[in-house]
């Protein structure tokens, strides 16, 4: 007797839409079907057209760059191309799982994943050839692409899939990314078939956050991986050479999963220890791209013929973060005084150039769940006063804003002058500043990189956040989110992370005052390099070719 397969599925719509590559939500939804995908509606094309797919989601501006290249079809290149990167404090390493420092852009030329970023920022299917989460949230199975390999010959099966899980959620290993997969039911992820594997979570905490989770830190590893003798992975580049805090070689990958990719013979990874080390290496011709350049080096940039300047517009944003914990910020009426003190558009103007825009307090504004109609908050000085007063600072307060160099520190300082509150700066190095007591500042400045709503959640200020600097943990939130993360259904968990947003805006503890442009310099011989929403546009080294032969 035939059995059916493991991910057989009784709607020939639905089928026909996974054949071709749509994610099992966009299946769902189309063919009226109740197992849905996290990812939304939206193709999972790893190729798909850049200009279109660096749009928002939401319907937002698409990510522009400042200096256009025509750029043609890409091409196999001959010899290597040179990317420089920041590596301040601790050097960085090759692990998959527990990327130290710049190890988490070596990964992107290492390791290959079941789901990656998509230029718009939302997952795309990559090893996965099929994914599908059950109703309730508590159950993912995955089916791997055939004929996959990893660079050192070994076909990619399920076995590989469940090491590579299991290995990230060692506690052992102690990864900090761990935390994502919190409900995970480690004991019980069970191999179907060769190329299938099924996930279970635990009951109403589900997490159909899995591919949020996984195109971040969940790199495919084989059974045999150790991130220092045998650093093995099914990225577009092997690993040829890495001395810790210098320089990192890597050589193309002829059987990598997407077709003709990449296109340089080798990348090598240049450590710089600061931005104006790497500026001046660029200037020299050393190295080829620079990612996240600074704003305040665009003026010896673009004055040079022989670079560009790509500009994403991205969802990576600059926060101050009050801790819930101490005073004064215990106060939610403080905590609504300091964001209707911020002047947004002086700062995203001064402090990131004018290159960003103006935020709401509010994370991940291209995800198809954010919520749009929360008004946007805007200085009102006459009222930051007055619920100075009411929390019992009627003659205004001093408060110390903690940064490890963060201009906006003393912008936002000369705001609040007018609203009464003395903000003493005070500047500490940045292992300092993300060490032991990180999580201890009573007002620091922060950040975020551009990503999903319920994987940000996850990280920052959520029930189970790994980071929550602002120990902001409310239950009705608490309840919302756990509930989010276990709705398969696009329009429910989309009302669940609306009421959600509404308390994060009213007495969370983040002042989100701007989103950046992410800046990358890159040389005029270089392709594909695009504007990109997740800020990772020079980052993707499969990307990346010769434009012209040097």
């Amino acid at each position: 007797m035939n059995r059916p397969s493991p991910m057989s599925d009784p709607d020939p719509l639905r089928r026909a839409l996974l054949r071709h590559g749509w994610s099992a939500g966009a299946a769902g939804l189309l063919a009226g079907g109740g197992l849905l995908s996290a990812c939304g509606e939206r193709s999972a094309n790893a190729n798909a057209n850049a200009n279109a797919s660096a749009a928002s989601s939401s319907g937002g501006t698409a990510a522009t760059s400042a200096t256009p290249a025509v750029e043609g079809q890409p091409r196999r290149s001959s010899g290597a191309v040179h990317f420089g990167v920041i590596e301040t404090g601790q050097a960085g390493n090759l692990d998959a799982h527990k990327p130290v420092g710049s190890g988490a852009f070596r990964g992107w030329a290492l390791y290959a994943k079941l789901w990656e970023w998509g230029l718009d920022g939302l997952p795309t299917l990559a090893l996965a050839e099929e994914a599908q989460v059950n109703r309730d949230g508590t159950e993912w199975t995955i089916r791997l692409k055939p004929g996959l390999e990893f660079h050192h010959g070994k076909t990619i099966d399920a076995d590989d899939v469940i090491f590579s899980l299991r290995r990230l959620t060692d506690p052992a290993l102690a990864s900090p990314y761990a935390a994502y997969l919190y409900s995970l039911r480690r004991d019980e992820v069970r191999k179907l078939d060769d190329r299938t594997v099924r996930i279970p979570f635990a009951k109403g905490q589900g997490l159909v956050a899995l591919a949020e989770c996984w195109m971040s830190w969940g790199g495919i590893v084989p059974v045999d991986y150790h991130p220092v003798t045998n650093v093995v992975g099914a990225g577009p580049y092997r690993l040829k050479s890495f001395t810790p805090g210098q320089r990192s070689v890597f050589t193309r990958f002829d059987n990598y999963f997407k077709p003709g990719q990449p296109w340089f013979d080798e990348v090598h990874i240049h450590d710089f220890a600061d931005q104006t080390a790497r500026l001046q290496a660029l200037q020299a011709g050393q190295i080829d791209i620079a990612p996240g350049i600074a704003a305040e080096q665009l003026q010896f940039l673009e004055r040079d013929p022989r670079l560009r300047v790509v500009a994403s517009q991205t969802d990576a944003w600059q926060s101050l973060d009050m801790n819930l914990s101490k005073a004064p910020f215990d106060k939610p009426e403080v905590r609504r005084a300091f964001r209707l003190i911020a002047d947004r558009q002086e700062l995203v103007d001064r402090v990131l150039q004018g290159r960003g825009r103006v935020a709401n307090d509010l994370y991940s504004p291209g995800d198809p769940v954010y919520d749009h109609d929360i008004p946007q908050r805007r200085r009102d000085l006459a009222e930051a006063r007055r619920l100075l007063a009411q929390a019992g600072y009627p003659n205004g307060l001093d408060v110390e804003l903690v940064t490890p160099g963060s201009k906006a520190a003393l912008v936002f300082a000369q705001q609040a002058k007018a609203a009464g509150v003395t903000v003493t700066v005070k500047q500490v190095d940045a292992s300092t500043f993300t060490g032991p007591n990180r999580a201890g500042w009573t007002f620091s400045t922060g950040a975020g990189v551009s990503r999903p709503f319920l994987l940000t959640v996850q990280q920052h200020d959520g029930p189970r956040a790994a980071n929550n600097k602002t120990h902001f943990r409310d239950p009705r939130f608490g309840e919302l989110i756990t509930a989010a993360l276990a709705q398969a259904d696009l329009e429910q968990r989309k009302a669940l992370v609306h009421e959600a947003q509404r308390i994060q805006h009213d007495s969370g503890g983040l002042l989100i005052w701007g989103f950046a442009d992410v800046l990358d310099a890159v040389s005029t011989r270089i392709g594909g390099v695009t504007p990109d929403r997740t800020g990772f546009a020079a980052w993707r080294t499969d990307r990346i070719w010769r434009l012209e032969d040097a």
